[in-house]
């Protein structure tokens, strides 16, 4: 089977984990058990966990001039991820502050940084999206940046997946270019007024769409009228940080790789079930072999 090749364009940071007991409250001072450093932002885990899943990827995104910039690209790097147009900026790199409590539940502050100067895209970088089978896009970056990309794929007969996340007023040409919508049931609310009790309203949005909810499985449904609910593979969770990116990388691989689409939202929801069992964005996101296996068990 010819390896999928996908383009990722989103967000690096590197994120900043802690454990506790609990989250806290506002003026609340507790004492964690557990730090990491890793490397993260929804564009970044996305390409890692894309290569994990068994795609080629190449990443466009934007880190900035400081040390967390040097360890970020170093990392992606590292993860088997194409980083030649991955661009460097003067100043601060994204920062993800997470707390994540005993039941694996975050809440999570992102400064942007060298994010938000990823403004349009060379014709370099965009010829990268045309060669792809897949792009995928978030919006933690610019969404006319996003919209450039997705315009090129589609066409490019490239599919595109957008993960409309964190949730903002989609312009026209975006939308008009996505293949497959995913989002989780806050931005779902967000973007079509809508959360699990009505997933087709999504498709006044796009012609496809995957609405996540968590420990409560996944719900995908098109135009053509299918309706599906993909029930979430039980484990033990340990932190939920990047199970959304897993979930999203290992769509794009199942369904780049030539599985129906159903059947692709089957294999995420084990990578994302697979990434949950461990602390921390990046260094969580499975390889196939865990999707595969927890995959097979259900």
């Amino acid at each position: 089977m010819p390896q999928t090749r996908v383009a990722v364009v989103g967000s690096a940071n590197m994120d900043l984990v802690a454990m506790a007991p609990a989250l806290p409250r506002p003026g609340e001072t507790m004492l964690g058990t557990d730090f990491v450093m890793v490397p993260g932002g929804k564009g970044a885990n996305q390409a890692v966990a894309a290569v994990r899943a068994g795609a080629s990827c190449a990443f466009l995104g934007a880190i900035g001039s400081d040390a967390f910039g040097v360890t970020l690209k170093a990392r992606i790097t590292a993860a088997g991820v194409d980083t030649s147009q991955l661009r460097v900026v003067y100043g601060a790199s994204g920062v993800a502050l997470v707390m994540v409590n005993a039941q694996g539940e975050n809440a999570i502050v992102v400064t942007p940084g060298a994010n938000d100067a990823l403004l349009g895209l060379t014709e370099e970088e965009l010829t990268t999206v045309r060669a792809a089978d897949v792009l995928v896009a978030q919006l933690e970056i610019p969404v006319q940046t996003v919209t450039a990309a997705a315009v090129a794929a589609r066409d490019a007969g490239t599919t595109v997946i957008l993960n409309a996340a964190p949730a903002r007023d989609l312009p026209p040409e975006l939308l008009a270019a996505v293949d497959l919508l995913v989002v989780n049931e806050g931005e779902a609310q967000a973007l079509a007024g809508r959360g699990r009790e009505e997933p087709r309203a999504l498709l006044d949005l796009t012609p496809r769409a995957v609405l996540t909810l968590g420990g409560a499985g996944a719900w995908y449904v098109d135009r053509d009228g299918t309706e599906v609910h993909v029930p979430a593979v039980p484990v033990d969770v340990v932190d939920s940080t990047a199970a959304g990116d897993a979930f999203t990388a290992a769509l794009a691989v199942g369904w780049g790789e030539g599985r129906d689409v159903v059947d692709a939202v089957r294999w995420a929801s084990a990578a994302g079930a697979a990434c949950v069992r461990k602390l921390g964005a990046s260094v969580a996101l499975p390889q196939r072999a865990e999707i595969d296996e927890l995959y097979a068990s259900v």
